[in-house]
């Protein structure tokens, strides 16, 4: 059973606040938007295709179908964000893909530049607007940015990925040094190995495209991945509940 923001204290703490996840279709995204409709906060929606949120239909919610890798729709969807729901509390940067898989030597170039738009690019502009509209509403703001494993440990098979999820942890670092005196707080989340599409993605492969697939098959037949609600609740604790503020930049969701 995943821990919980304490019920005594849940009300006061997530009252009013508003949530932007992009990559919220599917997934962690999907299952972190559940999550946090269960507590009532405000959410703004995006991903590739327009989210249709499993959520309680009280809570007031922002979708729209958004491509990370365009920065002017970036700006447009935080705009309508704001202006529905009022400025924005925490943003995460969730919208990713895994492929291509396979030997560097092997992979279209095309794919690997989506890959890096999407998972590099992606959060980059979402940052950038994240980091504009706190400087013009005021001082505060939680930034996560959604990093891996990959980001520091290197994975045969996933060359984008991971180059693309270690930019993304040096980016939060840069973000935290140019940030720290406006009060805005930048992370990179780990989240661990999570029960969602992705990582039957990863599962599906061979081992010629990844070596390691039969540990994560292992994962899975053991029942050790993690659900998305606990990742969910770890991000409510760390942005809202000061005494989970953590002064790293780079942290892992802890079992």
């Amino acid at each position: 059973m995943h821990d919980q923001v304490a019920p005594d204290r849940s009300t006061t703490i997530l009252a009013g606040r508003v949530v932007v996840i992009t990559g919220a279709s599917r997934g962690l995204g999907a299952g972190m938007a559940r999550t946090f409709g269960e507590h009532g906060l405000k959410l703004g929606l995006c991903a590739r295709h327009e989210p249709v949120p499993s959520i309680p239909t009280t809570v007031d919610v922002v979708t729209a179908a958004v491509d990370v890798g365009d920065a002017v729709a970036m700006q447009g969807f935080a705009s309508r964000v704001a202006e529905r729901l009022g400025p924005i509390d925490l943003w995460i940067n969730n919208a990713g893909v895994l492929g291509p898989i396979g030997p560097l030597r092997d992979l279209d170039p095309i794919e690997v530049a989506s890959n890096l738009r999407i998972n590099l690019l992606g959060v980059v502009h979402g940052s950038q607007v994240f980091i504009r509209h706190r400087h013009e509403v005021g001082p505060g703001g939680v930034l996560v940015n959604i990093s891996s494993g990959a980001a520091s440990h290197g994975y045969a098979g996933w060359s984008a990925y991971a180059a693309a999820k270690a930019g993304v942890e040096r980016l939060t670092e840069v973000i935290r040094l140019e940030e720290d005196a406006s009060g805005l707080r930048a992370y990179a989340v780990s989240p661990g190995v999570i029960d969602t599409d992705m990582q039957a993605q990863v599962r599906a492969s061979t081992p010629e495209q990844f070596p390691e697939v039969e540990r994560f098959q292992r994962l899975h037949r053991e029942g050790r991945l993690r659900p998305p609600a606990h990742v969910a609740e770890f991000l409510l604790r760390l942005a809202f509940d000061p005494t989970h503020a953590d002064d790293r930049v780079a942290l892992r969701v802890p079992d």
